[in-house]
């Protein structure tokens, strides 16, 4: 399941961004490629306001991508951070004779208590490197939802075609699982067997260690150098959003906290440069559609470069 999902999300990501790179190339021969993408993408003001509100939905459904983002990334936070606390421990604890006794007879719960002895202290690293990740998005959407509701005011007239809407759904459900990809099978299958042994035995009849609220909090802050630089180009963008594409920022500084090292995590980034770099192309073009004051010289994205 591991490697499956993982490609999945690869596929997924790699799919959702060749259309856009083919759509930004300067060719008259793809130029009804570029105006049909262009279509599915437009929402707000860049949408004709003459055009048919068929296949539409209000902007205002923005806020559904943000509350779909809240739920799931706080179940796959929860779920990873419990795994990663009785499975993956940076620090070994010593086994004692009874919890032995009591894994080989059944009492399975006890034992992941103290870890997993076969999981090397790499991959124990990477899976508090996802926690890590899961709280810097967990931060990003939570605050995104309060400013859906609470700051923008969107007009009764904006719209967005249908295909954007799903397309913003799909990344909220994609984006927050590619972070923690690599252990989802390990995480699942540890909170089925425990949702099982609740459901045949009872809370009363289960056998619970002793929870350390430090336990939870300290293997984080012995994450490396990266982590840390990461998680203050997220916050960084996170402040600056308001002002500018920052987002790219943000994800970017996802990237630099998982070490740079995750394909997934590239392929994640690399979908939202080129959608948010495509949109952007789009609303500087409708500003100088529409503005005729408003600066030639000006460039989309890179000053003096496009």
């Amino acid at each position: 399941m591991e490697m499956g999902l993982v490609t999945l999300l690869r596929v997924a990501w790699i799919a959702g961004t060749l259309p856009i790179l083919v759509a930004s190339i300067p060719c008259s021969k793809l130029n009804w490629f570029h105006d049909s993408l262009l279509g599915f993408a437009r929402r707000g003001k860049t949408m004709q306001q003459s055009s048919s509100r068929k296949f539409t939905v209000p902007q205002k459904f923005f806020c559904h991508f943000y509350a779909l983002a809240v739920i799931w990334t706080t179940f796959l936070l929860l779920a990873t951070w419990l795994y990663a606390y009785n499975m993956a421990l940076l620090v070994s604890q010593p086994l004692h004779f009874s919890s032995i006794t009591s894994y080989l007879m059944g009492g399975s719960h006890s034992f992941w208590l103290h870890g997993s002895p076969s999981m090397k202290i790499e991959q124990r690293y990477r899976c508090w490197v996802s926690i890590f990740l899961l709280l810097l998005m967990e931060a990003q959407v939570l605050r995104r939802l309060y400013e859906t509701i609470y700051v923008f005011k969107y007009s009764p007239s904006a719209r967005m075609h249908i295909f954007g809407y799903f397309t913003g759904l799909f990344f909220y459900t994609a984006a927050p699982l590619s972070l923690c990809c690599n252990y989802m099978s390990e995480v699942f299958l540890f909170a089925s067997n425990l949702i099982q042994e609740l459901i045949v035995k009872g809370k009363d009849r289960m056998q619970f260690g002793e929870y350390s609220w430090w336990g939870f909090v300290s293997p984080l802050l012995k994450l490396k150098w990266h982590a840390w630089l990461g998680a203050a180009i997220f916050l960084w963008g996170s402040v600056h959003q308001h002002r500018c594409h920052a987002i790219l920022v943000i994800y970017g500084g996802l990237l630099v906290a998982g070490g740079c090292s995750d394909i997934t995590l590239w392929l994640l980034f690399g979908f939202v440069v080129a959608n948010l770099v495509f949109a952007a192309a789009e609303t500087h073009r409708w500003y100088l559609r529409k503005f005729d004051n408003y600066p030639r010289e000006r460039f989309a994205i890179i000053p003096s470069f496009y």
